[in-house]
């Protein structure tokens, strides 16, 4: 008998940037100032939860006729939300609180991190930026990845966004994701 242990894991990086395109700093606290520490880049990385809604995705990709739409570069976006409770990522069918609207997936993503064959083949990376003027929110804490832009659209993967991040009208915001799949 075989016993396979595989998994689907994935890593979110979230990235403020100002009008410039420069990465945002944290202004720092007392202690950081007291201690001379280096202001933080606001560079966030995640894990992320495949939801229930992913998990059908993924298996309706195996079969002959597919059914469910796809995460891919028509159908791909993202949401950010402010609503973030780590009650039930799993079930999560989109953001909690949304925030802004969809964002369509950059232009040329969704993609394998390597050719077939190669070490990071297995690796799927999405981006979606937000460029100034898309959001004003503050607490921005939660994104979703869906294969849709309307309340019908399922949810493949939720992340918690940590520390929340603010952006103002002025700054962009970029989301990559990158969904690994091993089997072992």
């Amino acid at each position: 008998m075989i016993n396979s242990r595989g998994k689907i894991k994935g890593l979110v990086t979230v990235t403020v940037r100002d009008r410039n395109g420069h990465v945002r700093y944290f202004k720092n606290g007392f202690w950081r100032r007291l201690l001379k520490l280096p202001e933080r880049p606001m560079i966030f990385r995640h894990h992320n939860t495949i939801t229930t809604q992913g998990d059908g995705m993924i298996a309706d990709l195996m079969i002959s006729n597919p059914t469910l739409t796809k995460v891919d570069a028509t159908n791909g976006y993202m949401r950010v939300g402010t609503g973030w409770t780590g009650t039930t990522p799993k079930n999560n069918t989109g953001v909690n609180t949304p925030t802004g609207s969809f964002k369509k997936l950059d232009s040329t993503y969704p993609k394998t991190k390597a050719a077939f064959g190669s070490s990071g083949q297995n690796v799927v990376l999405y981006r979606t930026s937000f460029v100034a003027g898309d959001l004003n929110a503050n607490g921005i804490n939660e994104v979703a990845l869906m294969n849709g832009n309307s309340t019908s659209a399922k949810c493949l993967a939720y992340a918690q966004i940590t520390p929340a991040v603010n952006v103002t009208s002025a700054d962009s915001l970029q989301i990559d994701w990158q969904i690994t799949f091993n089997g072992v």
